[in-house]
């Protein structure tokens, strides 16, 4: 199993030209990779949108389906009630027949007026939990539909975007694996400080040519000493306006003029 240790033996001997050309290698490789996820474009992004939004969706019409249950519930209780309620004021009617007095016969009116303004309480709550259930639905009807349509468009962007992955799929792992073998021979330290730059430069250029005697990133002038030691070879130099690595342009034909 390869380790910090074995990494470090690897790269240890390996010259300073040695590591501007594998790393110029590997910021060609880098971009290569970023033209291709380039070609996707907002894709997986929009895909991601689309899967919050339907998540949201689905998460907001099974909460109202529940409170419609909920509401339901409520309309049962409150008919059982009015079952009772209408219960009592038969039994206090018929108490009435029996009563010996007119203040037993008033007593009992008063439970049966009681209970005839719990049955309209009731009825009114019956009303206003039958109107609360109709927007309720509305609102479901509302977002089921809106969900029925992303979830198409989801089927569609996902489609599109496993097309142009398949497309290049098999490119994209070829370069990935010329990452893995170009970052194995540079050193720990300096692999940091190349992935830090990338982060941060923009699109994504880590390493870069002088050309036309100016940073390949930034495009600012490199004096004319300075472009001696780039070419030189000797040590790392960046670009001190933009922080890049600079190498010079013929860095990879050397290579091939050697071999």
């Amino acid at each position: 199993m390869a380790t910090a240790s074995t990494k470090s033996a690897e790269t240890v001997d390996i010259s300073v030209e040695e590591k501007l050309r594998t790393l110029f290698q590997l910021q060609k490789v880098n971009s290569d990779i970023d033209k291709i996820r380039t070609l996707r474009g907002e894709l997986p992004l929009e895909v991601q949108d689309l899967e919050d939004e339907i998540a949201g969706l689905e998460t907001r019409v099974d909460k109202y389906k529940e409170e419609v249950k909920s509401l339901e519930h409520n309309i049962s209780g409150k008919k059982n009630e009015i079952v009772q309620a209408e219960g009592l004021i038969t039994k206090y009617k018929d108490q009435q027949n029996n009563v010996r007095n007119n203040r037993e016969f008033d007593s009992l009116s008063k439970e049966i007026e009681y209970q005839t303004l719990e049955i309209e309480l009731c009825e009114k709550r019956i009303k206003e939990f039958g109107a609360q259930i109709k927007d309720k639905n509305v609102i479901i009807e509302e977002s089921t539909n809106v969900l029925e349509e992303r979830k198409s468009d989801l089927e569609a962007k996902k489609s599109e975007l496993e097309e142009i992955i398949g497309d290049t799929r098999k490119e994209e792992e070829d370069y990935l694996k010329q990452v893995t073998s170009l970052e194995a021979k540079i050193e720990e330290r300096l692999l940091t400080a190349y992935k830090k730059i990338r982060k941060n430069a923009r699109n994504g250029l880590s390493v870069v040519t002088v050309e036309r005697d100016a940073c390949g990133g930034c495009f600012n002038k490199i004096p004319p000493q300075r472009q001696l030691d780039i070419k030189s070879r000797k040590k790392i130099i960046v670009c001190e306006y933009c922080g890049r690595i600079l190498v010079d342009s013929d860095i990879l034909e050397v290579k091939k003029n050697e071999k």
